[in-house]
């Protein structure tokens, strides 16, 4: 009885795992999706090569666009060569409107779980080689209007299901090897072609096998297009006669202009799945920019909470020195650079504003603010962050930070990395903010900037002087943050100076290192509800990121792998060797120029005196 007992607990518990594991993941299920496509349609290394498995969401890879809520609804793939299979996992996108993959080699049976894409209004997998029957899930698709399987290998019957398609306009079932009755309804639908099949249509039965108004597949689209492109040309020649009509009719009157807001600029830039926003819209949602919504403020200008008129709360930032040299092209940089940076722990950009006197960039709002704020600025009754969360934080940073160095191309560097510029969503998963206007860092070239932008007491110690950034730059700052997270205090603190004691915060640790104080070092609002292993090991991390010379550094992805307990014990004691002997170098010259004592000399000098 015992023994059962704990075969169902172990079960139990093994059954929870997987579902918190699942609950984890479930954020990257479209990107997992697609992925599996393209695993399976066999895409060669030069097909969908933006498709990066390590992304949350795809919208910015090729072929797919996605809605303002970054849901994927279109998935275009036509004529690209691919001669694999469809894969089951097309079924999680639950948001798609349009599927397309006409014109490969595609092989093998449609999967039943296209059924479960019930908001789709097109799937064309024509002319390819798909066999098997047509699955009767796809009877579940109410929105589809358009249904296109002609010239594969499909066998069978047409599912009675399709009789419940009632949006359908366009169905194409020509040049397969289809079966048995064509149900009645599929009749009523305003084009359709069953040709080249085996089925109760043609000469010998009642109903044709082709519409009145559809000729061949391929003419029918030709025609379709042809129609399109007309009308849109005769859409344009019209407007032009009628703007060219009212021109002359208002010649020799005052101009007026009348506009939402002076200024307004009006041109269209291709910013991917980015929401463009009208002043208008931005000054309403922040209250006409009000001090009272002001979030923060930094280097490039203040940030306001802001509710939109769908009640959506944003983050809006109000850059200030975009007049200044490299102002706007800071500005188009980040835009440009947040649209292709996408990963769980990076700021999403929503969109963008702009006119000839500002520049905006809308964020989503974070509900918890920095870590900064949770470590010193807490209100009363709100919680401290606690040792789990802070441990989590510091691991989805680095990721974060690793995506940047190692997985945009080129390389994004952020230049100013600490706790007042890691958000915490409303899960408190650490979100990098402000990379959108870091330096973007070209492989082939040497990054030297002319401005050297950060927070001191986060700053590299090369960078200060020389301007010259780099990833390792960042790793210092993260360094410096991985110290404001354990102690909760600031990285530079001149209330010091009063227990005549180290400003940096760097060298407070240090030196409280040095004498196995690591109790003096943890924030005292964790009331000693920490794992102090776990703090010996943020510590050890830390000082080895903030190493002086960047040579010496991790990189961010050997940071992740310390913080997940590998490798750290082999770098910590390379660093202590090195560290002891600077240390013992350091103090032998501070020993021998020590003059306002007896230096050794001087000692020497007595010594023999006396000896005389």
């Amino acid at each position: 009885m015992e023994l059962n007992l704990i075969c169902n607990m172990e079960l139990f518990l093994a059954v929870l795992i997987l579902s918190c594991l699942y609950s984890f993941v479930a954020p990257d299920a479209q990107g997992d999706a697609l992925f599996a496509l393209k695993r399976s349609l066999n895409a060669s290394s030069d097909q969908l090569s933006d498709w990066n498995q390590n992304q949350v969401n795809p919208c910015t890879w090729s072929k797919i666009t996605c809605d303002d809520n970054s849901n994927v609804i279109m998935v275009s793939l036509s004529n690209m060569g691919f001669a694999g299979t469809l894969t089951p996992r097309l079924g999680v996108l639950k948001n798609l409107n349009t599927l397309s993959l006409q014109g490969n080699g595609i092989t093998g049976k449609i999967p039943e779980q296209l059924g479960n894409l019930t908001g789709l209004t097109m799937l064309d997998l024509e002319n390819n080689r798909l066999s098997g029957e047509i699955p009767a899930s796809l009877g579940n698709l109410k929105k589809l209007q358009f249904l296109f399987l002609s010239q594969n290998n499909l066998t069978g019957t047409i599912p009675e299901s399709l009789s419940g398609l009632l949006n359908l306009i366009n169905l194409q079932l020509a040049l397969n090897d289809l079966t048995g009755k064509v149900p009645d309804s599929l009749f009523q639908v305003p084009k359709y072609n069953f040709s080249d099949n085996h089925l109760n249509c043609g000469l010998n039965f009642s109903h044709r096998c082709v519409s009145d108004n559809e000729g061949s597949p391929s003419k029918s689209k030709t025609g379709l297009v042809i129609g399109i492109v007309g009308g849109f040309l005769g859409i344009i020649l019209l407007g032009g006669f009628m703007l060219f009509f009212w021109r002359g009719r208002n010649k020799g009157y005052k101009r007026e202009i009348f506009v939402d807001v002076p200024g307004e600029v009006d041109r269209r830039i291709p910013f991917g799945q980015l929401r463009r926003f009208a002043w208008r819209e931005l000054q309403l949602a922040t209250d006409n920019f009000n001090e009272k919504n002001v979030l923060g403020q930094g280097g490039f200008g203040k940030v306001y909470k802001g509710v939109l008129n769908d009640s959506t709360k944003v983050a809006v930032k109000r850059l200030t020195d975009y007049e200044s040299p490299g102002g706007d092209a800071a500005f188009q940089r980040e835009v440009e650079m947040i649209s292709v940076a996408v990963h769980r722990n990076l700021l999403r950009l929503i969109g963008f504003c702009t006119t000839p006197t500002e520049r905006l960039l809308v964020y989503p709002y974070m509900q918890n603010l920095s870590v900064a704020y949770r470590l010193r600025e807490i209100k009363p009754g709100e919680t401290v962050l606690d040792w789990a969360t802070r441990k989590h934080v510091a691991l989805g940073t680095a990721r974060g930070l690793e995506y940047l160095h190692e997985h945009c191309n080129p390389k994004i560097i952020h230049r100013d990395v600490k706790a007042a510029n890691v958000l915490l969503d409303e899960d408190f998963e650490a979100v990098v903010g402000d990379f959108g206007l870091a330096k973007l860092v070209d492989v082939r070239k040497t990054n030297v900037t002319t401005q050297v932008r950060g927070t001191m007491g986060h700053i590299a110690p090369e960078y200060l002087s020389t301007g010259k950034s780099s990833e390792k730059t960042d790793v210092f700052g993260y360094g410096i943050m991985l110290l404001e997270i354990v102690t909760g205090q600031r990285a530079i603190d001149f209330s010091r100076l009063e227990e005549e004691d180290d400003v940096l915060l760097l060298d407070h640790v240090k030196k409280l290192q040095r004498e196995k104080r690591l109790d003096a070092i943890v924030d005292r609002n964790l009331h000693k509800n920490y794992n102090m292993d776990e703090v010996e090991m943020m510590i050890q991390v830390a000082l080895l990121c903030t190493q002086g010379s960047p040579e010496d550094r991790p990189a961010m992805s050997e940071v992740v792998r310390m913080l997940e307990g590998e490798g750290l014990a082999e770098r910590w004691e390379e660093w202590q060797h090195v560290e002891v002997t600077r240390r013992q170098e350091y103090e032998r010259l501070q020993r021998r120029f020590d003059w306002g004592e007896d230096s050794i000399y001087n000692q020497d000098a007595v010594e023999l005196s006396g000896g005389r």
